[in-house]
């Protein structure tokens, strides 16, 4: 069994709302960008596909889908003790990631509108789906008489700025990631019924094809912009924001191990699947992907989650200032030192695969 980060029971702003997280390195960030950069991007290349991709953003299929239908309408206190934290944990985690989402793309949209409207328009559509979900998501919560403050988050939480070189990388692969997590839990939950304790989870296959448009859509203004994948500046950064996105997912998967346990899923076997699954989609995109069927790939992962749980255990720990920035340096070193071995990793070659990827 895999150890977790034990959870604690959850801080309240006030009764019925939750405190948002403690910003740390894995909590979901908020991103802000350069607007004018955006607006002047040139996607002339892929204009035809993004058009399409914006047609079908506009169809909106998913709009009768987000229905609280009355399986909804009941008790959930039997989801109790450790399994209830690690769920409204989940909740927290999903419901930011998407309302970050929202924030971003709705700015983008507003920004762009006379400048870029096909970006305009498929950021506007990419915010209506973000916020259908993080609306979702915190009345789930409100089931276990806990929700969100999204208007505090909005003006409370730290913006990260990127450029939108990098928000297309990062954003790209958090959809294509996101619909892995979300699509093989679904499938899992097909398998095993006897697992299904919310029904939050029927709603993941729909729910998924949002995530897989959303990344078609970066998919094809990556693909837009030469300087990002057509040079050796570009393979090294794929390189560093696959490593990164998987990272970040393998400390997280296995800092709440007790989630997906409660669940029924093995969490060593769900971070590899996902990761293996999004790097194979990023061939699609990326002039390379990362060597996951490496020996020292996954291993040098899943020690950086060990370090990461001490080093939990250590900020969770009633030490001085002083002996837990002593106790935690050679850790964070180490973590670097393991990243910096996978980094190295010879990659493969996606442009030499173009034509057998599926």
């Amino acid at each position: 069994m895999v150890k977790s980060l034990e959870t604690s029971q959850p801080e309240l702003l006030k009764p019925g709302v939750k405190a948002p997280v403690q910003e740390t390195l894995l909590t979901p960030r908020f991103y802000t960008t350069d607007f004018e950069a955006a607006a002047q991007l040139d996607i002339s290349s892929q204009e035809a596909e993004l058009l399409a991709i914006v047609e079908e953003l506009r169809a909106d299929y998913n709009r009768h889908h987000f229905v609280r239908d009355e399986e909804f309408q009941q008790c959930w206190d039997h989801i109790d003790g450790e399994t209830r934290v690690a769920f409204i944990d989940f909740l927290e985690r999903s419901c930011t990631s998407e309302f970050s989402g929202f924030l971003l793309f709705k700015e983008l949209s507003r920004r762009l509108k006379n400048r870029n409207p096909i970006l305009a328009d498929a950021f506007n559509f990419m915010a209506r789906d973000e916020a259908r979900h993080a609306g979702f998501l915190n009345k789930s919560m409100a089931d276990f008489n806990l929700s969100l403050d999204l208007s505090y988050l909005t003006k409370n939480r730290t913006y990260t700025f990127f450029p939108p070189e990098w928000i297309i990388y990062t954003v790209y692969l958090s959809e294509k990631i996101g619909y892995w997590r979300y699509i093989l839990v679904y499938r899992h939950m097909e398998k095993h019924p006897e697992h299904q304790i919310y029904p939050l989870f029927r709603k993941f296959e729909s729910w998924c094809q949002d995530e897989n448009r959303h990344g078609d859509f970066f998919k094809a203004l990556l693909r837009s912009q030469p300087q990002l994948w057509n040079n050796w500046r570009a393979r090294l950064w794929v390189r560093f924001f696959l490593l990164s996105v998987f990272a970040t997912h393998t400390l997280t998967v296995f800092e709440r191990a007790t989630f997906y346990q409660s669940i029924g899923i093995d969490p060593r076997e769900y971070n590899t699947r996902v990761i293996q699954e999004t790097n194979n989609t990023a061939a699609r995109a990326f002039p390379l992907i990362l060597n996951t069927n490496h020996p020292e790939f996954f291993r040098r992962l899943e020690k950086c989650s060990d370090l990461n749980l001490k080093l939990a255990e250590i900020n969770n720990s009633n030490r001085s200032p002083v002996v837990k920035f002593c106790q935690k340096l050679p850790l964070i070193a180490s973590i670097i030192g393991h990243l910096l071995q996978t980094y190295l990793i010879k990659p493969v070659d996606a442009e030499s695969l173009r034509g057998t990827v599926h």
